[in-house]
């Protein structure tokens, strides 16, 4: 993680903004924070740590991806069972001010706070596929935030709507779990089955028998609906993901395997030809 999106930890429980902050904090030293509440949600994105987070009277273990949405008013603090590995972790504060305004946008950008606040359910499991996706985009705010380049003002809320619309889409799909559907085109059905199987074999011979259709036909679905063929389509798909992994937590011979490249060669010269640069040196040139 770059050095320099950390940020040292304070016991500060009041927000400095009145619409949204974010922070990164590393810690090897901290054994204990005392049971508080605030008067805005707080989404917390565990990292690494032995740690379990007590909200009201119930204790929740969390595991690297986990997010946690803790709504105003609620008690919670964490539980440090020991520093053998730094704590780490993201924490993003939103005002309820700026909810009701995202609110008068689209009620999207609120199911997962209303979800929480009727469901008493805080906690939220991700893959690493699914937690590098939004790890990027938090790098991406902090970064942002950190930055001085021309119109960040104007890019910082455009990078939190992404986020909070992204994380609400998580929690939804995970509470409504997608399904192939007559109603559905054939095409839908083939990008949802190759959203949720990146990591496994997605050869045109294999999604032919699973759909029960001429892999000629699939091509063609393919080249008609977005003018390219399925294979640049996976291919495209894959490299994303690559690149939001090595951006985050994730090796770059890690990331390769996990999003379903056999061998470094072919995703090395797939992913030099979509960024005009090495996986090594993409990573290099954006955590400087």
């Amino acid at each position: 993680m770059k050095k320099r999106l950390q940020t040292q930890f304070s016991t500060r429980q009041y927000m400095l903004s009145k619409d949204f902050e974010i922070y990164y904090y590393s810690d090897t030293s901290l054994t204990e924070v005392a049971a508080h509440s605030h008067d805005y949600y707080e989404f917390y994105f565990f990292l690494e740590g032995d740690v379990s987070i007590r909200i009201g009277d119930t204790q929740y273990p969390v595991t690297y991806g986990d997010i946690m949405l803790i709504p105003p008013h609620v008690r919670h603090r964490p539980i440090i069972h020991s520093l053998n590995a730094p704590y780490r972790r993201f924490v993003f504060w939103i005002s309820q001010e700026y909810c009701r305004h995202l609110l008068d946008t689209s009620p999207d950008y609120v199911y997962m706070m209303q979800y929480v606040q009727t469901s008493k359910k805080y906690l939220f499991h991700n893959d690493k596929i699914a937690f590098n996706n939004i790890q990027s985009r938090i790098i991406r705010l902090i970064d942002e935030m950190k930055s001085d380049r021309f119109g960040h003002h104007t890019q910082i809320p455009l990078c939190v709507d992404d986020l909070i619309l992204h994380l609400n889409r998580i929690v939804y799909e995970q509470n409504h779990p997608i399904e192939y559907s007559e109603e559905k085109s054939l095409y839908q059905n083939l990008c949802i089955y190759i959203e949720q199987h990146l990591d496994e074999d997605l050869s045109l011979e294999l999604l032919a028998k699973e759909f029960y259709v001429s892999k000629y036909h699939i091509a063609h679905i393919f080249k008609d609906n977005i003018g390219m063929s399925i294979h640049q389509y996976i291919i495209k798909k894959r490299l994303a993901i690559c690149r939001d992994a090595i951006l985050g937590h994730t090796s770059i011979s890690e990331a390769y395997l996990m999003c379903g490249f056999k061998d470094y060669s072919s995703f090395f010269r797939a992913f030099k030809k979509e960024y005009g640069m090495s996986p090594k040196e993409y990573k290099e040139y954006f955590t400087q």
